[in-house]
């Protein structure tokens, strides 16, 4: 009988944390010299501390491959395998690249696949018991389906979901990185799950592409872009399909440089951003560790700026050992503030395999009935 991989087993020292086995057997005649594990955000802690080897797989005695890992039983992450010919692979930039393009899903498992841009291809998903439930993220049958369309709106591609039926639009939702919301994780599945449980009311999802070359200028608390969706987008989605101008009805989101940009808006533009969900915030921003003095710009303006009428969703994952304390730095200073605040830490990493779930809470969380 063929074994199904991961194999999650109880930690005989302690209830909170799993045993999980992950396994390669390959395709026939295929061989190789080794095969790396790439447990998202766990592997590429090592790989920034340029040791590769406690993610390598041990060889069986019937040519498998396989290794353990102790996790804690909340633990979700996306994984890939990479078996791999001659030395085993280096640390540098150029060599993780090269790893990630050519890294493969788990082909012995039943478990969820998060799909991949790029051509990369897509990663299965590891989610242990205990994981926060993503009851919003796959699709379901019988929930009425809305629609997508593209568009430009001053230069920039955007993609538009609306929901399903006629009726007035009760909230705007902004996405940053919309391109991979939309085209690879089919966000929408998401938006109307939500609408037809009546976790969000009606809402206008505007998906903006940022994922191009300009991404780091755009997504850097820039004045003219944070401008642009304000004064551009927002007026142009009200006239095109009747969305709300309310910035208590509209919420900006974003991951990692996308994060920081949403809580930057929400700063800078509170007129038309009430709202603002961050995941994974780069809140490390401008400097390049988080051990300069100069950095952490955007919560230092909070700190010393007059409070605006906003309101934020914070999460980051319990890996991101480089973005971890200046979220929770963020959080101290908005409720020191006073701002109402929801923050969450989840047992993952940099991760869209965690994302996806916790950006549908947030969404409830901000659009919900008890918004």
């Amino acid at each position: 009988m063929k074994t199904t991989f991961p194999i999650v087993a109880p930690d005989p020292d302690d209830p909170a944390y799993r045993l999980v086995t992950f396994g390669y057997v390959g395709r026939d005649g295929d061989t190789c010299d080794g095969v790396l594990a790439l447990l998202h955000t766990v592997t590429d802690k090592d790989r920034h501390s340029g040791d590769l080897t406690p993610h390598l797989m041990d060889r069986q005695d019937d040519g498998s491959w396989s290794i353990t890992y102790r996790l804690r039983a909340d633990h979700r992450a996306s994984y890939q395998l990479h078996p791999f010919r001659g030395p085993v692979p280096g640390t540098t930039r150029a060599d993780w690249l090269h790893v990630l393009d050519h890294a493969v899903p788990d082909t012995d498992t039943d478990t969820d696949r998060l799909p991949a841009r790029d051509g990369r291809h897509p990663s299965s998903v590891l989610s242990l018991p205990d994981a926060p439930a993503q009851p919003y993220v796959r699709r379901r049958e019988g929930v009425p389906r809305g629609r997508l369309t593209a568009h430009e709106v001053a230069g920039r591609r955007i993609d538009v979901h609306l929901p399903d039926g006629e009726g007035p639009l009760g909230a705007v939702a902004v996405l940053l990185d919309g391109e991979m919301w939309g085209e690879v994780l089919s966000v929408g599945d998401t938006l109307d799950n939500l609408t037809a449980d009546g976790a969000i009311p009606r809402t206008a999802t505007l998906l903006v592409h940022t994922l191009g070359p300009a991404r780091p200028e755009d997504l850097s608390c820039n004045l003219a872009f944070v401008d642009l969706l304000a004064d551009r987008l927002l007026p142009w989605a009200q006239r095109e399909f009747g969305a709300p101008l309310d910035p208590s009805r509209t919420v900006i989101a974003g991951q990692s440089a996308g994060g920081l940009t949403a809580a930057f808006a929400a700063f800078h533009r509170p007129d038309r951003f009430g709202n603002a969900l961050s995941q994974s915030g780069s809140f490390w921003w401008p400097d390049g560790t988080e051990f300069d003095t100069g950095s952490e710009w955007l919560t230092r303006r909070f700190a010393a700026g007059d409070r605006r009428p906003a309101r934020f969703y914070l999460e980051v994952g319990l890996q991101e050992w480089m973005l971890l304390p200046q979220n929770r730095h963020l959080r101290d200073v908005l409720l020191a503030r006073e701002y109402a605040v929801e923050y969450r830490e989840f047992n993952g990493g940099h991760d869209y395999a965690c994302w996806r779930g916790g950006l549908a809470d947030g969404l409830a969380h901000l659009l919900g009935p008890s918004a």
